[in-house]
């Protein structure tokens, strides 16, 4: 995926031929600064507005414009009292490009994403300071993982957490997931739907991790038609390969937990039982 546009005089230029770097090392370059009418990136929880903090409510409702990809967006678009410019993957540059126009022009401009930035989201996080070349400040928000971990009871201090949900080479994140398996609790946000919760059972058991392992898939969460999937590492695995959303019976809002051996009793699963029903 290229780079947003900046905006150099007269002339739109590609923001790559100034900085190289993958966009999540900008948005981690340095701590944030204090600035003068900063805009924001708001972490609007998992999608549930119930979720939604009282202060990241308050800046998306402030905002002359709002930026994010469509189905976030959409999530908000009731507090919304600006202008909105939603994006997919295809037209992501033009769409920031013309968010950047309407901050350089004045307006309060708020990026919003899932969950909490700081979990899943500095790619966009890190488009968005290209595109604007100013200080975003992180509002956090609630994020998919913490319901899950409370869903699961796996602290997060003895939890190893990756993101599989974003672009580009995936191979060190996948390597933490195998040298803890067993040792730790696993809590995964899967890519759809090339990386989804089979595809990541059967590299842990490639790696050597037990078959045995208590897996939980959590669809949804806090949504009306939140699901659970109980089952073990091995059951999980008959689930791998596929591209499509046809290709898996987990939904593209779905995160991976994957108890640590000594967690549950005689280290095992349920026997590749599956159950699904409606959560809280």
């Amino acid at each position: 995926m290229n780079p947003p546009l900046a905006v150099s005089g007269d002339n739109v230029t590609d923001a790559s031929d100034f900085d190289d770097r993958p966009p999540e090392a900008v948005a981690a370059a340095a701590p944030e600064q204090s600035a003068d009418g900063p805009l924001y990136a708001v972490g609007i929880g998992p999608g549930n507005l119930e979720y939604l903090t009282p202060r990241g409510e308050r800046t998306v409702r402030e905002a002359d414009a709002v930026v994010g990809f469509e189905t976030v967006v959409d999530y908000v678009a009731e507090r919304v009292d600006g202008e909105t410019f939603a994006c997919g993957y295809d037209d992501e540059r033009e769409t920031l490009r013309a968010f950047a126009d309407r901050v350089a022009d004045g307006a309060a401009g708020t990026a919003v994403l899932m969950g909490d930035p700081n979990f899943s989201g500095y790619q966009f996080l890190g488009r968005v300071e290209r595109a604007v070349d100013r200080p975003v400040r992180v509002i956090p928000g609630i994020s998919s993982l913490q319901i899950a971990a409370s869903r699961a009871r796996t602290p997060m201090e003895d939890s190893t957490f990756v993101t599989l949900h974003k672009r580009g080479d995936l191979a060190a994140d996948r390597e933490r997931l195998r040298a803890d398996a067993g040792e730790r609790h696993l809590l995964v946000l899967p890519r759809p739907y090339d990386v989804m919760p089979g595809d990541v059972a059967a590299d842990l058991l490639d790696a050597g991790a037990s078959d045995s392992l208590t897996a939980l898939v959590y669809e949804r969460l806090t949504h009306d038609d939140e699901a659970v999937t109980r089952t073990s590492l091995g059951e999980l695995a008959t689930h791998a390969g596929g591209s499509g959303p046809d290709e898996t019976p987990f939904s593209d809002l779905s995160v991976l937990v994957v108890r640590a051996e000594t967690a549950d009793s005689g280290g095992g699963g349920s026997g590749g039982a599956d159950s699904r029903g409606e959560g809280s």
